[in-house]
């Protein structure tokens, strides 16, 4: 007999609905599968042998076919382990197919008959209310990212036979559901505040700024200066995630089974910080078959890039792209996937190779100096708004007791300013300053005579590329905006310049 039940495969962030497929024929025993399997698939015959018989089901000594169709798209995971089982068990007559022609179903068997998690039910789950398919049956453990989406029917299923029942109507399931916006209200306290940091006005204002408009960040400092301190504090005063953002972010995470099973959705504004030997296709993406790197895994959220010169050249200049368009694009012979990427940079490096404590004790030359700075290139400061340079502190501010302003309340103040800019852009894909076309800098971005001229001296002697004006130009209007004042002027400009240490005229 022939049955067919509905599944579903990822082509990167994406999912495609996958027709499983199943012939039982008379014939010598034997178990094939085609339609572009990888290795992970093909071994699922063992799996779902074992799985049937342990579960008390007779596996059938014939001839059994599986398709999966479309055949031109290539299939990878565990998550057909349970729809192929399930079109066995249809095509023998053990399962009834009333529930099964619009369902669609993810699990991988273990082989006492348990049905595990898989990666990327959430991409499925938003697929099935594009497409209509109802019910979406998943492994319980999956079930909280799936029923973050509204409108889908989602069946929790804990082990084949319980999944059986279900199709046969001879047991109720209740269809999971999940409590998206109590997860969104409810911050998850880390103990990292901005009241614990000591002296470094320049620098908290610099961030205030940076998350305000979702501006980009490089600090320049001796190491224990307090650098990685700093950045990791900015996100905890970035505005919360609205739930549109929360799954875009979920997605990413949950291709990549990051996803916590108690919570399905990513409710904090992710803070990524890979080390200095990464790779660029574990930072951009990649591999044989595509997947997201750690630009997307920090979508709507922070990328620290501690000892920036340390990274290889390659990888560098890999950041561009992303950090211009807010996506990435990596193509592969296997096939192309696009990933957000719509994060904020902050970098981190010292001020020579060694990691001198300061320039009267450092050992390096100027040109030594200069040298281990040249590896970020001009076009890549370019991109990146604030240059901030972190001096070691003195000893009377790091063993005073006073405590600077709370992350809440400057988070207070960066949410003011941001509900400007979304009242600003209200009808436009831009979110922030930072992400302003050259069209929009020029409408919203207007100078009196005095910040014109102020502007065009720090071109001058700085040498600015037009992009760096530009950035100057946004950063302005982020200054505005915490100050609250409907236009740019001329002291708005002047702080901005301030924030360019690291432009060098060519």
């Amino acid at each position: 007999m022939l049955a067919r039940v509905l599944s579903a495969t990822l082509q990167g962030i994406e999912a495609a609905t996958v027709s499983v497929e199943v012939d039982v024929a008379s014939g010598l025993p034997c178990f094939t599968t085609v339609g572009l399997p990888d290795s992970t698939v093909r071994e699922s015959r063992d799996r779902i042998r074992a799985a049937l018989r342990n579960a008390g089901f007779e596996f059938p000594a014939e001839r059994i076919t599986v398709n999966l169709a479309p055949a031109d798209l290539r299939k990878a995971g565990a998550a057909f382990d349970l729809p192929m089982a399930l079109g066995i068990l249809c095509a023998t007559g053990l399962v009834k197919p009333g529930r099964l022609e619009r369902a669609l179903v993810l699990g991988e068997l273990s082989l006492d008959g348990r049905v595990r998690p898989v990666r990327g039910v959430l991409p499925v789950a938003l697929h099935c209310r594009r497409h209509g398919y109802a019910p979406l049956v998943v492994p319980a453990d999956n079930a909280a990212e799936a029923s973050v989406v509204e409108a889908v029917e989602v069946i929790p299923v804990r082990t084949i036979h319980e999944t059986v029942e279900y199709l046969n109507g001879e047991c109720a399931v209740e269809p999971a559901s999940a409590d998206a916006a109590r997860w969104l209200g409810s911050r998850r306290p880390d103990g990292a505040d901005f009241a614990d940091v000591r002296g470094h006005a320049h620098a908290k204002r610099a961030l205030e700024i940076a998350a305000a408009g979702g501006h980009n960040v490089i600090m320049l400092g001796p190491p224990g200066a307090g650098k990685t301190m700093l950045a990791r504090r900015l996100a905890t005063v970035l505005p919360p995630l609205s739930l549109e953002e929360a799954i875009e972010v979920s997605v990413v995470w949950s291709v990549c089974g990051l996803l916590a099973r108690d919570r399905g959705l990513v409710t904090e504004r992710p803070f990524r910080s890979p080390h200095h030997t990464a790779s660029e296709a574990g930072l951009i993406g990649g591999g044989g078959v595509p997947h997201p790197g750690e630009v997307s895994l920090a979508h709507h959220g922070v990328l620290f890039l501690d000892e920036l010169p340390e990274f290889t050249q390659r990888v560098l200049e890999s950041l561009r792209q992303p950090m211009e368009d807010g996506h990435v694009m990596v193509s592969r012979t296997a096939g192309s996937a696009a990933f957000p990427a719509r994060f904020q940079l902050i970098g981190a490096a010292n001020p020579c190779r060694r990691g001198c404590p300061s320039i009267q004790a450092c050992g390096c030359s100027p040109g030594e100096r200069a040298q281990y700075l040249a590896r970020l290139s001009r076009p890549l400061l370019d991109r990146i708004d604030l240059h901030l340079e972190i001096p070691a502190l003195p000893y009377a501010q790091l063993v005073s007791t006073s405590a600077g302003e709370s992350s809440a309340t400057i988070r207070h103040r960066v949410e003011a300013a941001r509900a400007r800019q979304t009242e600003r852009f209200m009808g436009t894909d831009v979110r922030v300053n930072a992400r302003m076309s050259g069209r929009q800098a020029r409408r919203w971005c207007a100078l009196p005579e005095a910040g014109a001229k102020l502007l065009g001296l720090a071109v001058t002697r700085l040498g600015l590329s037009a992009r760096g004006h530009d950035r100057i130009l946004k950063v302005a209007r982020t200054i505005a905006d915490l100050a609250g004042a409907g236009d740019i002027a001329a002291e708005h400009i002047a702080e901005a310049v301030q924030y360019r240490g690291l432009d060098r005229a060519p």
